[in-house]
């Protein structure tokens, strides 16, 4: 079965996020912010967890409840579109401004957000976001 990328490239996933799901590093934050969004939507909770930077806000050292609560929203939550808008790349942090399209409770939402990344070694990692919506 081929499957459409869930991060909207066009790409297959196989040929996409998958390599990133797999434990290969992303080549800029962007690809892992695209990744990020395809976990949700596939529900990869543990890549979700391993590339969330420690000094997150929402980074919980309790990973059983922290897994929990992240299988709860994907399970709850269609993810629908992903936009990008603005990609300010950098050597050791980076942002991302996107719009996600999703639906909750039967209702489309839009998540506009500015997403803060930082190298860590080899791995990009999600810091933190500011909600523009």
């Amino acid at each position: 079965m081929t499957l459409l990328c869930p991060c909207c490239t066009g790409k297959l996933y196989e040929e996409c996020c998958k390599k990133l799901h797999d434990g290969a590093y992303p080549d800029n934050a962007l690809s892992l912010m695209r990744s990020r969004y395809s976990a949700y939507a596939l529900q990869l909770v543990d890549y979700i967890i391993h590339t969330t930077h420690l000094k997150n806000p929402n980074y919980n050292q309790n990973l059983l409840q922290w897994s929990e609560e992240i299988l709860y929203f994907c399970q709850n939550t269609i993810f629908t579109k992903l936009e990008i808008y603005e990609f300010v790349d950098g050597e050791h942090e980076a942002y991302v401004t996107f719009n996600a399209h999703l639906v909750q409770n039967k209702q489309p939402q839009e998540l506009i957000e500015k997403s803060h990344f930082e190298k860590v070694g080899k791995q990009w990692l999600y810091l933190n976001s500011c909600l523009l919506n």
